[in-house]
């Protein structure tokens, strides 16, 4: 659970510390991967296909 303390009445800036802290923690993103069943086999293409992205995306900064 996170936990976003509240200092003299300020409840905007608690407000976008705790949604900073959401985000950082990963929920939005566990969500929307949780939101519907992806077969074994579309996961594996899934994450092939982001592996080959990210391979490209190195090797063209080494340049």
């Amino acid at each position: 659970m996170t936990h976003v303390d509240v200092k003299n009445g300020n409840v905007e800036v608690a407000l976008k510390k705790f949604k900073v802290k959401v985000q950082r923690s990963g929920i939005p993103s566990e969500m929307k991967k949780r939101k519907e069943y992806s077969k074994p086999g579309v996961v594996r293409r899934e994450a092939k296909k982001e592996a080959i992205k990210n391979a490209r995306k190195r090797n063209r900064n080494e340049r």
